[in-house]
């Protein structure tokens, strides 16, 4: 993910971070392990004058192929860089 991120929208910052754990006993059958929920925090000038559903949506569509084969839960938090961010 982070390389596909990287070469489609050239980020001044990433963060892809594995929250997996975190969901653990969300489902009978879950333990927390692997590499199934993930938060993005990206901040490209890409997103500049894009409203936040176009953002998502991009970045959905970038990482559609991870999407179909085993990520269950992707957070994105993308942002220009002249936008405040809480992280």
């Amino acid at each position: 993910m982070t390389k596909k991120l990287r070469e489609a929208f050239s980020p001044q910052r990433l963060e892809v971070i594995n929250e997996s754990h975190l969901h653990a006993g969300h489902q009978e059958s879950f333990d927390g392990t692997g590499e199934t929920h993930f938060r993005v925090r990206i901040v490209s000038s890409a997103f500049t004058g894009m409203p936040r559903i176009a953002r998502h949506r991009a970045v959905n569509e970038l990482l559609g192929d991870e999407l179909r084969d085993g990520v269950h839960a992707l957070a994105i938090e993308p942002a220009a860089p002249d936008e405040k961010v809480r992280w």
